[in-house]
């Protein structure tokens, strides 16, 4: 069952099924900041935490069923076999506030089509999520945003998101040889 979320777009409740084509859109996300890379592996990231306890949302575009992604030709086909493939995806799971104790809504991946962009649907679907997360209980929401990704940066700070911790990372050098 699908809802409008702005003219011309609606959201609708994903499925556990449907997780080769979120490692797609996962794979597209990053891909954008890291082109040379491989992501192969979130396809081990989807297998672990997609569950009815992490939902899943897609939006489809009302003209996409003359609209070919030519970016998802190897995905396998939605559910239902004449919807058009998702132009946005929203995956959510749950934390725990580290100060306060209290569960909260995480965000995992927001991810728009590029062409799609600029239409207000990432703020709609965090507005969205806003209201879902309200209704559960939730008193927060949660994300990780890359630095360099100057557009999300600018979406979140718009919507009211401030920078609660920072997580640091230090690459450690692995010897090919001994695994050490």
């Amino acid at each position: 069952m699908s809802e409008q979320l702005l003219p011309g777009y609606y959201i609708r409740r994903g499925s556990t099924l449907e997780r080769s084509l979120l490692v797609k859109f996962m794979q597209r996300t990053y891909q954008y900041l890291f082109p040379d890379q491989d992501f192969a592996h979130l396809a081990r990231t989807v297998e672990q935490y997609l569950s009815n306890d992490t939902p899943l949302w897609w939006v489809d575009f009302e003209g996409a069923g003359e609209h070919k992604n030519p970016n998802f030709s190897s995905a396998p086909p939605p559910l239902c076999p004449s919807a058009p493939l998702p132009v946005a995806c929203l995956w959510v799971g749950n934390a725990i506030d580290q100060v306060q104790g209290d569960r909260h809504a995480h965000i995992f991946l927001l991810f728009v089509e590029p062409e799609h962009r600029r239409r207000g649907i990432g703020t709609a679907l965090l507005r969205y999520l806003e209201n879902w997360a309200t209704q559960r209980g939730d008193r927060q929401i949660g994300l990780q945003v890359f630095q360099s990704n100057q557009a999300a940066l600018n979406l979140y700070n718009q919507l009211g998101y401030q920078t609660q911790s920072l997580w640091m990372v230090k690459s450690l050098h692995i010897n090919k040889e001994t695994g050490a």
